[in-house]
């Protein structure tokens, strides 16, 4: 069953997203979430992100504005690899405190807890009518990069950021989802080689096939997203996924998953 409900949210996702610069790791590593441990499950949606990006990369990499990769880009990575380094050392906490309903017992980790937060705070910024209002200039691009590598790094994380400092940065619609396409490669391969130092051996390499599987299933979704001639608005799809974030968030926060 998590094949199927996996792909399937990796293929729509991907489509929606595909102009947005973000949605596919925010939407499916909650959905990995709920087969896998938190630290897992975002270490398998960085690899489809990856990977997808990395396709996305060869039909659109080549209008990325070099200017704006150097001054988002670099403090990214360098964020990336902090925000990484953080989600492994905390995910060795012990438990806050644990409970019983029935004959089940539920854990609430620091990991858990955290990684809770930033979901349910990711999701009501998505609600709210005063982000859409919020104006970058294209001096604070370092301070985007470092603001989205880092939470790139801690939860997958990077996209709703990166696009509200890049779409302020005056850069066409062709060097828009170019550039942010490319720095999403370069934080997705900074915090999955460092992810890769711990997670490798508890789980990554028993689901090669889910992840391939999950992979193509972006690809495809992409393929039909860059097909579309026209941005679709889905404001309404955009609200559902972000109150269902905050569900599966608090879910998430008392150890329910």
């Amino acid at each position: 069953m998590e094949y199927f409900i996996i792909c399937l949210v990796a293929f729509l996702t991907s489509i929606l997203t595909f102009f947005s610069g973000f949605g596919l790791g925010t939407i499916l590593m909650p959905v990995f979430a709920l087969f896998f441990p938190i630290e897992l499950a975002i270490t398998l949606t960085g690899v489809v992100h990856l990977f997808n990006n990395v396709f996305k990369l060869i039909i659109v990499g080549q209008k990325a504005d070099k200017i704006v990769l150097f001054k988002f880009g670099v403090p990214a990575v360098i964020a990336a690899f902090l925000g990484a380094w953080l989600l492994l050392n905390i995910t060795e906490l012990p438990s806050l405190y644990s409970y019983q309903l029935g004959i089940k017992e539920f854990q609430i980790t620091p990991v858990k807890l955290i990684i809770s937060l930033i979901l349910i705070g990711f999701s009501i910024i998505e609600l709210l009518p005063l982000f859409d209002r919020i104006k970058f200039s294209a001096k604070q691009l370092p301070i985007g990069g470092l603001l989205s590598g880092f939470f790139g790094g801690l939860s997958g994380h990077q996209g709703a950021l990166r696009t509200a400092f890049l779409i302020k940065a005056g850069l066409s619609k062709e060097a828009f989802i170019g550039t942010a396409v490319v720095i999403s490669c370069f934080v997705d391969f900074t915090r999955i080689s460092m992810y890769a130092t711990n997670i490798l051996g508890k789980g990554l390499l028993e689901n090669t096939v889910l992840v391939t599987s999950a992979t193509f299933s972006a690809i495809l979704g992409a393929s039909i997203g860059h097909r579309l001639l026209k941005k679709v608005t889905l404001k309404f799809i955009q609200k559902f996924v972000a109150i269902c974030l905050i569900l599966i968030s608090l879910a998430l926060g008392v150890g329910l998953i």
